[in-house]
């Protein structure tokens, strides 16, 4: 019989982000979904589809402002 456990527990340590690279920081930000619009291609595309709509008057860009919503904040209407 071992005399080894193995024991999953959560710590707390104080540490600093200089510590961390810039690209780790980054690549832990997009894993966990949580990357400023300004980062997204994708949420920079919706922008400019509503800003183009809005800019020709038309009112239809609802869709695209929905994905955006949800894209950046992560929650359905």
């Amino acid at each position: 019989m071992s005399n080894y456990k193995t024991v999953h527990t959560e710590v707390e340590v104080e540490v600093s982000l200089e510590d961390f690279a810039t690209e780790d920081l980054i690549d832990e930000l997009e894993d966990r979904g949580a990357m400023p619009a300004d980062a997204s291609e994708n949420a920079k595309e919706l922008i400019e589809k509503i800003w183009q709509k809005r800019r020709l008057g038309k009112d239809n860009y609802q869709a695209e402002l929905d994905q955006l919503i949800y894209q950046v904040l992560g929650h359905v209407l």
